[in-house]
């Protein structure tokens, strides 16, 4: 009977030690030395990554993503104790985040880019913040109703996305010969669809039904049926800065904690949203609330 007991001191022990660790580590960083000596706070937003980060109709920076970076910046300027905290927000792609992240152009990538093994070299990941699958979209009049029907035919993703991986997989091994376009953008992705260069595109579920959702005519497109695996998203920072990263963390798991998150993330997944004020209808995924239970940065592949 005494065993559990001695167990949960443990873990309460351990569990101290690691946030006095985390404490010191934070005064430890790079980052929050930089932030502090020149007064700034520099965030990396998308201009069309609905709902995480995108541009409204005055053209301002907002999204699911930009909401956890201005809780991260006043825990900042808390931890620092700034009276002042100037947030610099600088736009970025799915080609430039990864390399503005690493050159420290930016101090966080408040954007909607799934966490893998591969860019885990390059950069650190927050805990995850989402959990996307790669699906299909078409138009609706195309006549293409499974993955099938691709074959041979022309399709689009956006350079630098978590998809184009999928799709040079997707096509390898069920040996479809599909033409490749790769976009710059999301939104020139949906054009490539919508004007008819591309049958097909492909991305994670929820970046497709942000684009859908914002076309002229939403019901013009529809996903084929199933998906890839599922991918999970995070923050991205500078790699090796793990006091950086032990406060974003720490902001992150608080929110989860006291609902905060949930609050956000239903305004911008399961509310109207700008600049057409349309509710994408997005609730929580099983895999996402599994992740909001028990935060983790780990990466399934």
């Amino acid at each position: 009977m005494k065993r559990p007991l001695v167990l949960v001191k443990l873990g309460v022990t351990a569990m101290l030690a690691f946030c006095a660790a985390g404490a010191i580590a934070q005064t430890q960083s790079e980052t929050l030395k930089r932030i502090k000596e020149i007064g700034t706070f520099t965030i990396g937003y998308r201009e069309s990554s609905v709902p995480f980060s995108f541009l409204d109709g005055q053209q301002k920076p907002v999204g699911f993503s930009i909401d956890l970076c201005q809780a991260i910046a006043d825990k900042i300027k808390q931890q620092l104790g700034m009276s002042q905290l100037n947030i610099k927000q600088v736009p970025v792609n799915s080609s430039n985040r990864i390399p503005l992240v690493v050159n420290g152009t930016i101090d966080i990538e408040c954007g909607g880019t799934a966490n893998n093994l591969a860019r885990q070299k390059q950069v650190n990941f927050s805990v995850a913040t989402f959990a996307g699958q790669p699906r299909w979209l078409v138009r609706t009049n195309s006549g293409l109703n499974q993955e099938a029907d691709l074959k041979g035919k022309t399709v689009v993703v956006t350079q630098g996305s978590n998809a184009v991986g999928f799709l040079r997989k997707v096509n390898d091994e069920q040996k479809l010969g599909l033409q490749v376009i790769q976009a710059k953008d999301h939104s020139e992705s949906m054009l490539t669809l919508a004007s008819g260069r591309a049958v097909g595109f492909l991305e994670d579920d929820i970046l497709l039904s942000g684009e859908r959702a914002n076309a002229r005519d939403p019901s013009a497109f529809t996903f084929l049926p199933g998906g890839y695996e599922v991918s999970y998203y995070g923050l991205m920072m500078h790699k090796g800065d793990a006091g950086f990263k032990a406060l974003v963390d720490g902001v992150l798991v608080a929110m989860m904690k006291d609902g905060s998150f949930e609050r956000a993330y239903k305004k911008w997944f399961e509310s109207p949203i700008p600049p057409r004020n349309v509710n994408l209808s997005f609730p929580i995924s099983d895999k996402l609330r599994a992740r909001i239970e028990s935060p983790s940065d780990r990466a399934e592949f």
